[in-house]
């Protein structure tokens, strides 16, 4: 942390492990962050010396090397909410039982499985998220009627959903009525949208990767920490990503 400008709260909250900078910005605007014992306004930024607490509990600041944060990669299965509300049932966090407090990379819908990132970073959160980073994140998809050559170019070229037309992607198809598909945006239940969009209906969705991170062999259920090598890739890919949305 710079003595001359500080480091603002929302990133101060989210690198202590806590949860993520839009969550930090929640939990300021509901009143529950105080500096000092004074309540701050959004873009505050925490100087040396400045005592930090979250519901009247201290936020310790993080090692510079984040030697302390926990990377994992899990296999989501189906019917778990990727909620860290602990009052859902099913809720991720109850699911994998860490000992550290994490939080889910994003989001996988209830009725699919595969691969999630979870972690206690929560300065890594937005550069994996956001569409313009263009992280890849690939599924295995089938649907309850058989595919054409149409259907994968419309997918692959941009659907009409949410008010917007998706963004190109590769899709690949895999058999009868199953498809690979590599996206780099992640809208609302996208994949289901863009399949009801051409008339079909998604009956399975497996997310086997996100960028270098594969699901290997993980079984559903089961999570492991990310190795030395993922990592280091990890770092290297996001060092030139953007936190938020451009201007």
């Amino acid at each position: 942390m710079s003595d001359a400008t500080g480091k603002r709260l929302n990133k101060f909250i989210s690198e202590s492990g806590i949860c993520s900078r839009r969550e930090a910005d929640r939990y300021i605007e509901q009143k529950r962050v105080t500096i000092n014992g004074k309540l701050p306004e959004l873009g505050t930024k925490v100087m040396p010396g400045d005592n930090v607490a979250l519901d009247g509990k201290p936020i310790g600041a993080s090692p510079e090397n984040k030697s302390d944060r926990v990377y994992i990669a899990y296999h989501k299965p189906i019917g778990i909410t990727c909620t860290t509300e602990r009052h859902v049932k099913g809720n991720i966090i109850d699911a994998i039982k860490h000992r550290q407090r994490i939080f889910p990379i994003g989001r996988l819908d209830k009725p699919s499985e595969g691969l999630i990132l979870l972690t206690s970073d929560g300065d890594i959160v937005n550069k994996i998220l956001r569409a313009e980073n263009a992280h890849d994140k690939e599924y295995i998809v089938t649907v309850n009627n058989p595919i054409s050559e149409r259907f994968i170019k419309k997918m692959g070229s941009g659907i009409p959903i949410l008010g917007t037309v998706t963004k190109r992607c590769k899709v690949n198809a895999m058999g009868r009525n199953r498809f690979k598909i590599i996206l780099t945006q992640g809208l609302n239940r996208q994949i289901r949208r863009m399949c009801e969009f051409l008339g079909y209906e998604v009956t399975k969705l497996k997310r086997t990767r996100i960028m270098h991170i594969d699901l290997g062999g993980l079984k559903p259920g089961q999570w492991r920490n990310l190795t030395e090598d993922e990592m280091s890739k990890l770092n290297h890919a996001l060092e030139s990503s953007t936190k938020t949305a451009s201007n």
